[in-house]
């Protein structure tokens, strides 16, 4: 087994690392006349609050293995994980201890992923390639017990809950706290210290826009509950089933009252908003959503970015605040959305440290619009 981390961590060459990361990207906005950007650094270490590992049998051994590109026939033992969160980190030596010591566990594991939170709630899913029984029940509740966590086991066609599916996060946002329920095998942001930063920033773009929000891949709320204070009222979509039923107990849960989550695609709200379809879904709004002084849209796209449709239907907007998760295809975007409005606010957030990853947000202004 290859002894070499397969992972690039390297704390002092951060900065450098992220001076050359917001010079890359930087340059590449640049035809967008984008101003000097406001770049959000991470911690060095401790970052991650999702980790997902091989598992890699070999007689009575069992190791956590990753791979490299290229080379998925060469496993190479993970030991330990710094950029991991210190709540995975702790975990990680006793629950693969525990699972090399029961063989109901440890059959034909072959995969493991972690989801954590800043307050240490932590839940494991434990993927298998065979039918799990009532015997794998009793052992996982068993080491859900002993660990202080929540365990899901997942087969084909199967999925065994050990007490929850789910981890709960807070995050504290301008002084303010808002709880999240965050589901095992969906999406969430991987770094909570620098979604915290994402959010703020997200909020003082926000108080520079009029009208009321459509927010489009809302997922679980991470947005938009911080986001509702600043607007009379707020229209979310998502489409998942798992992020939308989390996002409506976020909200409840944080007493949220202006806010209506809808289960709609960015391509089905594009219909409705130009009126080619009409969704029973949006039949509960109080008002059409036509009629609701939308004037600012939030995005937070896949990494493919914004499809034609969407791209067309935002560009509607008087305000957009764009966050993405790739430069490429914002770039992209942007070169439609820049003939009509114009880049006011720019910011680097750097999620996902010693990777050539980078998340950006820009806030646009319609040319014209106020003067």
């Amino acid at each position: 087994m290859n002894p070499e981390p397969p992972f690039f961590y390297a704390p002092e060459q951060y900065q450098s690392l992220l001076d050359a990361k917001v010079d890359k990207v930087s340059d590449l906005l640049s035809p967008y006349q984008a101003p000097e950007p406001e770049v959000v650094p991470s911690p060095t270490g401790g970052f991650r609050m999702r980790a997902e590992f091989r598992v890699w049998h070999d007689g009575d051994a069992l190791d956590y293995v990753m791979f490299r590109r290229g080379e998925p026939k060469t496993p190479i033992a993970v030991t330990q994980f710094p950029i991991a969160c210190d709540a995975i980190q702790s975990l990680m030596g006793p629950l693969i201890d525990a699972l090399k010591d029961s063989s109901v566990l440890r059959e034909r594991l072959f995969q493991l992923e972690f989801l954590s939170t800043i307050a240490g709630d932590t839940l494991v899913t434990l993927i298998y390639h065979r039918k799990l029984d009532d015997a794998w029940a009793s052992a996982a509740d068993a080491l859900s017990i002993k660990l202080g966590i929540a365990i899901v086991g997942r087969s084909r066609k199967q999925k065994i809950i050990v007490g929850r599916d789910f981890v709960t996060e807070e995050l504290t946002i301008n002084g303010k706290a808002y709880r999240y329920q965050q589901y095992e095998q969906a999406f969430t942001q991987p770094n909570a210290v620098v979604n915290t930063h994402m959010i703020e920033w997200a909020i003082a773009s926000a108080t520079q826009c009029s009208g009321n929000l459509l927010e489009l891949y809302c997922g679980n709320g991470n947005f938009t509950l911080p986001l509702a204070k600043c607007f009379d009222k707020v229209i979310a979509t998502e489409l998942s089933k798992v992020s939308t039923r989390a996002g409506l107990k976020n909200i409840a849960d944080n007493q949220v009252t202006n806010v209506d989550i809808i289960r709609l695609s960015a391509e089905e709200v594009s219909q409705a908003m130009a009126g080619e379809r009409e969704f029973r879904r949006l039949a509960g709004l109080a008002t059409p959503l036509q009629e609701s002084d939308l004037r600012t849209v939030f995005v937070d796209p896949p990494r493919a970015g914004l499809d034609e449709a969407t791209l067309s239907m935002v560009s509607g907007f008087d305000n957009i605040i764009y966050v993405s998760c790739n430069p490429n295809t914002l770039a992209n975007n942007l070169a439609v959305l820049c003939i009509t409005h114009r880049i006011t606010r720019f910011a680097l957030f750097d999620q996902f440290p010693y990777t050539e990853h980078m998340e950006c947000g820009v806030l646009l202004e319609r040319i014209g619009a106020g003067q």
